[in-house]
């Protein structure tokens, strides 16, 4: 059943009332959305599979501070009641080759949330959702170093999901399924690289909340290289989401849409490399706005 925007306002009350005042509902919503919306700092170190015994690990930090939403109708607008989320996460993603051509990855996230408005101040902080997944390169079974990967994997609802609509939550409160198809070219002897990747996210339904967040297709493209000793990239990316089904009402104003770009440095520093980027948004749907700031250190590990 598809619902225009007057009724989604309804279904939010009623919602809210069964687990709260709606004002309370959106908001903890509205944080959830920062905290998704994060998804945390995409390692841009696609395709090139990790050889059998080495890898990276990425200390990163991702901090946004915003006081703005993008719509249901994609406008850039003040949240509403006055809202103001701010969301401080650090991530920690290691990847490691298994065997020829097998690597796997793994995310572990400790989010630092606060949401404030006219009806007071809710902070929470605590371990996220954990992403994990396996990467193959095909190709090189049949003896093509041509850089084109499959990777596939999970999130495991670890972060606090509350029923308390008082309660701003950690997680989203059920598994997703991922699967990417990624392609990169290095221009070798010269620094610059380009890469992305294209996949799909299938998004469990919550039976215990009665919701189901809707399916998500999502893009990254980044272009990259070195000045001397110093590195940049620049990263596009986006998702888009089908409408999102609360107590089995479909609710078409309610998907989620995002684009933006981030520009990043890197210079060594020790065995690795320290990061800084910020991440801009150019369009959304029922996500929040403004930039966000992105720090990372960056190294690899096993034998060279």
């Amino acid at each position: 059943m598809t619902v225009n925007d007057r009724d989604t306002a309804a279904i939010a009350a009623r919602f809210g009332r069964s687990r709260g005042r709606s004002g309370h509902w959106a908001s903890a919503c509205l944080a959830g959305a920062a905290l998704a919306a994060a998804l945390g700092p995409q390692v841009v170190a696609a395709q090139w599979v990790e050889p059998s015994g080495q890898g990276w690990v990425q200390l990163a930090v991702y901090h946004h501070d915003t006081g703005d939403e993008y719509d249901f109708d994609g406008v850039r607008k003040r949240i509403r009641n006055n809202g103001h989320a701010v969301a401080t996460s650090t991530f920690v993603t290691a990847a490691f080759g298994l065997l020829r051509g097998l690597d796997a990855w793994v995310q572990f996230p400790f989010h630092f949330i606060d949401y404030t408005d006219f009806s007071g101040d809710r902070s929470r902080n605590g371990f996220g959702d954990i992403r994990t997944y396996l990467r193959v390169a095909p190709l090189r079974f049949l003896g093509s170093d041509l850089p084109l990967a499959v990777r596939a994997g999970v999130k495991l609802p670890m972060g606090d999901f509350p029923l308390d609509a008082e309660i701003v939550p950690l997680g989203e409160g059920q598994r997703d399924w991922e699967v990417m198809l990624e392609l990169g070219h290095s221009f070798y002897p010269r620094s610059e690289y380009v890469m992305g990747w294209v996949g799909y996210r299938w998004r469990e339904e919550d039976f215990e909340r009665r919701r189901d967040f809707g399916d998500e297709a999502f893009f990254l493209a980044a272009v990259g290289g070195r000045w001397g000793p110093a590195g940049y990239k620049v990263t596009v990316e986006g998702w888009d989401g089908r409408p999102p089904v609360l107590e089995g009402i479909r609710l078409a104003s309610a998907s989620r849409q995002m684009f933006h770009v981030t520009p990043t440095a890197s210079y060594p520093v020790g065995t690795g490399a320290l990061e800084a980027g910020v991440r801009v948004p150019f369009a959304g749907q029922n996500l929040p706005a403004g930039p966000a700031l992105v720090l990372g250190y960056f190294f690899r590990i096993g034998a060279p």
